[in-house]
């Protein structure tokens, strides 16, 4: 019986994927219930539905403003990077030097690409990473985790080499490539304040590289109409050093803290910034990568544009392991060294069946 209940798993995952248009596909063609492929055993209806009870948790929001040259305001802020990244893991960014024009630019670029009609999407779609640059499809790891999530996405490695324009979809590739720029000395800034608060110097995580590559992702929820029996993401952390998160007005996203589901709120302007599973095993657990997820809804879509800071190589034959200064003999090692290569496989192999893949590496 189970497995014939699997054949026609696998039977509905297959057709899906080959109609190349994913979930907005779906949404489309006028659907009004959610195929069994995405209801996700995993949710509790009804804490999907209510919005954080938590409101009077205050989310980490970072002033960035003169951090540069007033030393005083700088130290105040390690203080509150090291506070949000070793309990929350996230914290929100505002006066990040990045234009709201361009970060207004790009949500509408990745609007626009999903705007297009199927023929023209369909020419980016893809599961092979290693043949293209840009890969859009509708679930990473839409054959091995335990429900497809309600999400479509582009992914594109966009440094530590930029693309040229041609490369990318037409509709928004100069402002993909030109919010790469600046979330790369965004990223710089970051890894600097993120090494003064583990009482490093400054330069130590770029040094290690953690600033070079950026993977683009541009993601898309469609609105759902079942929004109770599926996820737009669910429960996982980043497969990477630091995640620096777009995202429209649409709420949806949602950080596990102690033990409770907390909304993070819109803040016009700000960007979302999360720890990632390599950051937590570099520094030997003092930061934290969160559990996040993010709930669908049934009125509007939803658009985000996450960029992972890791080295785009990843056949690179560096070794990642808790940074020296960060182990003592009261606190040893407590993970294995492990190439980005061998992580993100580990990653791919699982996909988001909510448990860490961090446990694989622990010592």
């Amino acid at each position: 019986m189970a497995s014939s209940i699997y054949n026609t798993r696998e039977t509905e995952l297959k057709a899906f994927d080959e109609t190349k248009t994913g979930v907005k596909g779906l949404i489309d063609s006028g659907i009004t219930q959610v195929p069994r492929i995405f209801i996700n055993p995993q949710i509790d209806p009804q804490q999907a539905l209510i919005s954080s009870a938590n409101a009077q948790l205050e989310f980490p929001l970072l002033d960035l403003e003169g951090v540069s040259d007033d030393p005083i305001k700088r130290n105040a802020v390690v203080d509150a990077v090291r506070e949000a990244s070793e309990t929350w893991g996230f914290f929100q960014v505002i006066n990040h030097g990045i234009p709201e024009a361009v970060l207004e630019d790009m949500i509408d670029g990745v609007r626009r690409f999903f705007g297009q009609d199927d023929e023209e999407r369909k020419k980016w779609y893809t599961r092979d990473l290693k043949k293209s640059r840009v890969a859009y499809n509708s679930n990473f790891d839409l054959y091995t985790a335990p429900s497809a999530n309600w999400r479509d996405t582009v992914f594109c490695k966009m440094a530590p080499n930029l693309p040229q324009p041609e490369e990318l979809p037409a509709v928004c590739s100069d402002i993909m490539i030109e919010y790469t720029k600046q979330v790369l000395k965004l990223g710089r800034s970051l890894f600097q304040l993120l090494s003064e608060a583990l009482g490093l110097k400054a330069d130590h995580l770029v040094d290690m590289k953690c600033a070079d590559g950026v993977a683009m992702l541009m993601h898309y929820y469609p609105k759902c109409p079942q929004p109770e029996l599926t996820l737009g993401a669910s429960k996982h952390a980043d497969s990477d050093f630091l995640t620096v998160l777009l995202t429209d007005q649409v709420r949806g996203l949602q950080v596990l803290y102690q033990n409770q589901w907390v909304d993070v709120p819109f803040v016009p302007g700000a960007l979302v910034v999360n720890i990632g599973d390599l950051l937590q095993l570099v520094t030997n657990d003092r930061f934290v990568s969160a559990d996040h997820r993010v709930l669908v809804n049934s009125s509007s879509s939803r658009v985000s544009v996450a960029c992972f800071f890791r080295n785009a190589t990843t056949r690179s034959t560096e070794l990642y392991w808790p940074i020296e200064e960060l182990v003592s003999e009261d606190d040893p090692p407590r993970y294995r060294a492990t190439t980005l290569e061998e992580y993100i496989t580990h990653v791919r192999s699982k996909g988001l069946d909510g448990t860490s893949a961090l446990s694989q590496f622990r010592v």
